[in-house]
């Protein structure tokens, strides 16, 4: 029991969906998900935590299966 009126409210819910006519309003929704405008990208954690990459170990550089015979 139960099911009809879980039925009859998605499809109500459906119709409003599909027929309702929403206004958007694109600038405000720009702002409210921080869209950026000509500002520059800065990456903040960029220079936190150093490569894996720059160490100096040679030995570390490549593992012994990678190496050419």
């Amino acid at each position: 029991m139960g099911r009809g009126r879980q039925k009859a409210k998605n499809t109500k819910i459906a119709r409003e969906l599909k027929y309702d006519t929403y206004s958007l309003n694109i600038n405000a929704l720009e702002r409210e998900l921080g869209a950026p405008g000509d500002e520059q990208y800065e990456d903040k954690w960029a220079d936190q935590y150093a490569d894996e990459d720059d160490e100096d170990d040679p030995s570390a550089a490549a593992p012994a299966s990678f190496e050419k015979a």
